[in-house]
């Protein structure tokens, strides 16, 4: 929260540029570069991009939710660590079993899996975005198999293993003491009283659903820009901050048509405790890389896949061009001439607490 107070104000600091063309000063305040921001995530996503652009394979690729029921969602909050953990593992355990299923597709396919825990509303609502691709390597690596016109898998027998799985983990994540319960659900700490809890979990239906294929690899990488790196709310959502709240618009999809879309006033504070609901633990990753596009194996799994598909590799998308024709960093607003700085802002010190007493009782 003290990251993004503080972004592009004086208290981290910044530089003086000046025109040497008309003579405009401008003072520029740095960015908190915290991963949670939503000013700061547009450059993180342009470089995210550009390193996934040659991994793209010339096949449909699917956009694939796995949602958490609410019961679980509750429970999440505060132990965001080890349910997100269980969802990323389960989902993508679910994906690599029912594609490697000679009854389904009976092939290792690639999966790109993304976090998010809230709403339009910005309530919280965990569930993955998964991007895969839409067939993969045959079982023994020999051919490239595809998935039928228009149909990834079922979505239906996704969903019944994912239940499944998610719930026995969740069981065994219990029985291990990694689970906290507080409030409302600190009956939950005993087995007895989860197990009754987590019994009608089992017959209620569990969201996951595919739509259909991307209109080509581009389009892929274009809807990564969205989901990538953003976090509850952006600044175009934004429309007022006044003495009523904070207003916003968002999303009823319970709605249809016009209706949809809709405009909806908290009180700040509330505004922010919905916000700070997603923060995530430290060093968690939300964007993770399972199966033939996993961290290890990547390169030859692609190299492999390309050379089945008869395709190249993509190279990344970029002009060579003279070091003297490089853009400038700073662009004068008023003359469009190159502005350089001439003077550094150090940041503020920060408050820091008094380091503990050692060697006192």
């Amino acid at each position: 929260m003290s990251a993004i107070e503080q972004c592009r104000s004086a208290a981290l600091g910044g530089h003086v540029l000046h025109c040497p063309a008309c003579g405009h000063d401008e003072i520029a305040y740095n960015s908190c570069r915290n991963r949670h921001c939503p000013k700061c995530q547009a450059s993180a996503a342009k470089r995210w991009l550009e390193a996934r652009q040659t991994e793209l394979l010339p096949v449909d690729y699917y956009h694939v939710v796995f949602t958490l029921p609410a019961p679980i969602s509750a429970i999440a909050y505060t132990n965001k660590a080890v349910i997100y953990r269980l969802l990323f593992e389960v989902a993508a355990e679910t994906l690599r079993t029912i594609a490697a299923d000679p009854r389904h597709l009976g092939a290792r396919i690639g999966a790109t899996l993304v976090l998010h825990t809230w709403g339009s509303a910005l309530t919280h609502h965990p569930h993955v975005h998964g991007i895969v691709t839409g067939g993969g390597l045959s079982l023994d690596g020999e051919r490239w198999v595809s998935c039928k016109p228009g149909f990834f898998l079922s979505v239906n027998v996704l969903s019944w293993l994912f239940r499944r799985r998610f719930l026995e983990e969740l069981k065994l994540a219990h029985h291990a003491g990694q689970l906290e319960f507080f409030g409302e659900f600190a009956q939950l700490s005993d087995a007895v009283v989860f197990a009754d809890w987590i019994a009608p979990l089992r017959e209620c239906e569990w969201v996951v659903y595919a739509k259909r294929p991307f209109a080509g690899p581009e389009a892929v990488l274009a809807y990564l820009a969205r989901y990538t790196h953003r976090v509850a709310i952006s600044n175009s959502r934004l429309v007022a901050l006044d003495e009523h709240g904070v207003t916003f618009k968002w999303k009823d999809y319970r709605a249809a048509g016009a209706t949809r879309y809709k405009i909806m006033t908290l009180d700040t504070g509330e505004f922010m405790r919905r916000f700070l609901l997603h923060v995530l633990p430290g060093g968690f990753h939300r964007i993770r890389h399972y199966g033939l596009i996993a961290n290890t194996g990547r390169r030859e799994n692609l190299a492999r896949a390309r050379e089945l598909l008869h395709v190249a590799p993509m190279e990344p998308k970029g002009i060579d061009v003279p070091d003297e024709a490089v853009t400038p960093t700073f662009i004068c607003p008023d003359c469009g001439a190159a502005m350089i700085v001439v003077e550094i802002l150090a940041r503020e010190r920060m408050i820091r607490a008094p380091p503990k007493l050692r060697g006192v009782p």
